[in-house]
């Protein structure tokens, strides 16, 4: 897919950032729709489809993090989540709930755009599947199977959902298994953007990975933290 078939739905309240990012994100080559609250969202999504969804923390009604929970429970549309809060708790919490990235407002357009990317390259992995498909790659580790040609993940024959972020995460861990992986590593091979030394959203996406593949999240055996150097995946802990 060409970043010119890319389809970008803004679901913010504010007419103002609506038209500039509309302008904006128009000139870099993306289809742009602007949505005012939870129920357009609902009626654009009806008719059309979106490759990635910027999404207001506060809206009018229905409020951004129930929003994403509902996105997340149904599909698995990248969302970047705005909010003129800064805290680091609501950025944690939106990212729980699944956003793939937070924004905090005023940002400048250019931030926007290089996370909005980074965003998509994540979830945009047609060659390394393709590639995935002629080798027919799969992985197991306990009861779990994963496909990367399909991109599916079973546990004992039952499909287990996974966001793109969370699939990319594990897919990075299945083909690295045994080795300790840097937070900083994680974040490069997930094409993701710079962190900041307090940046916690490669701890986030793994505590929603371990929630869906460990027996006990609070005592992980596939996803172990090595203290001080980041997580180390041991596809034979469950066995």
């Amino acid at each position: 897919m060409t970043q010119a078939q890319q389809r970008i739905l803004i679901v913010d309240d504010d007419p103002a950032l609506l038209e500039l990012l509309e302008r904006y994100l128009g000139e870099q080559g993306f289809a742009v729709a602007g949505v005012a609250d939870g129920d357009a969202m609902d009626r654009y999504l009806d008719e059309s489809a979106a490759d990635l969804i910027i999404l207001d923390l506060m809206l009018p009604g229905e409020d951004g993090l129930s929003i994403a929970k509902r996105l997340r429970a149904s599909g698995t549309t990248p969302i970047l989540m705005l909010s003129a809060r800064g805290d680091d708790v609501d950025r944690i919490v939106g990212l729980e709930v699944g956003a793939d990235d937070y924004l905090a407002k005023p940002f400048n357009p250019r931030e926007l755009l290089a996370r909005l990317r980074a965003i998509l390259r994540r979830r945009q992995p047609e060659a390394q599947a393709a590639a995935a498909a002629e080798q027919g790659e799969i992985h197991r580790f306990g009861e779990f199977r994963l496909d990367t040609a399909s991109r599916a993940l079973t546990r004992g024959g039952e499909p287990v959902t996974l966001t793109g972020g969370e699939y990319a995460l594990l897919q990075v861990f299945v083909e690295n298994p045994n080795r300790v992986l840097s937070r900083d590593a994680l974040v490069e091979r997930l094409a993701g953007y710079e962190r900041s030394p307090f940046d916690r959203s490669i701890d986030v996406r793994v505590t929603r990975l371990r929630r869906k593949i460990e027996v006990d999240p609070s005592a992980p055996l596939f996803i172990q933290t090595v203290w001080g150097e980041g997580y180390r995946f041991s596809p034979g802990a469950g066995a």
